[in-house]
């Protein structure tokens, strides 16, 4: 079982790679980084963690954003300081955002700790409806095209 699940993960970067190259060559948008859209569809399942990580990157952005008016913040500074926040709002979200409603476990995370912040990245270089539409349509192909090449095997270590 270890070995599908490393064989649909190493899949899934993979087909994202493509797809994320396809979308950036044909339509000039990124999926929210090279890597995302394989971690996005082996999220799909749990749509609450893809809602998550787009609102983690969505308020990396802003809050990196507001940082903007007391500080400078351009260039490679501002596309590290978009990770480290979404790095830490990620943290927070594992840490802090666990609930625990009529015996289920609700937990309000994102999706690893980086997704975020490069989820951040892309709506500040593109805009969120761009980013997000791009990300979760990427997302779905690549998820496609692991059904087409696992079939119902993906679905035994999940």
């Amino acid at each position: 079982m270890e070995n599908v699940a490393a064989e649909v993960l190493v899949t899934a970067i993979a087909l994202g790679l493509v797809v994320s190259l396809v979308f950036s060559e044909t339509l000039g948008l990124a999926a929210g980084g090279m890597v995302v859209p394989g971690y996005i569809s082996l999220s799909l399942p749990d749509p609450l963690k893809v809602v998550m990580t787009l609102v983690l990157g969505v308020v990396s952005y802003f809050i990196v954003r507001l940082l903007g008016n007391i500080m400078i913040v351009y260039g490679r500074r501002r596309t590290v300081m978009i990770v480290l926040v979404g790095f830490l709002l990620g943290w927070f979200s594992r840490q802090f955002l666990v609930f625990d409603f009529a015996g289920q476990t609700v937990a309000l995370e994102a999706i690893g700790f980086i997704i975020p912040g490069l989820v951040g990245i892309w709506i500040d270089r593109q805009g969120l409806v761009e980013t997000a539409a791009t990300l979760l349509t990427s997302g779905v192909l690549v998820r496609l095209g692991l059904i087409i090449i696992f079939g119902g095997e993906m679905y035994a270590w999940h």
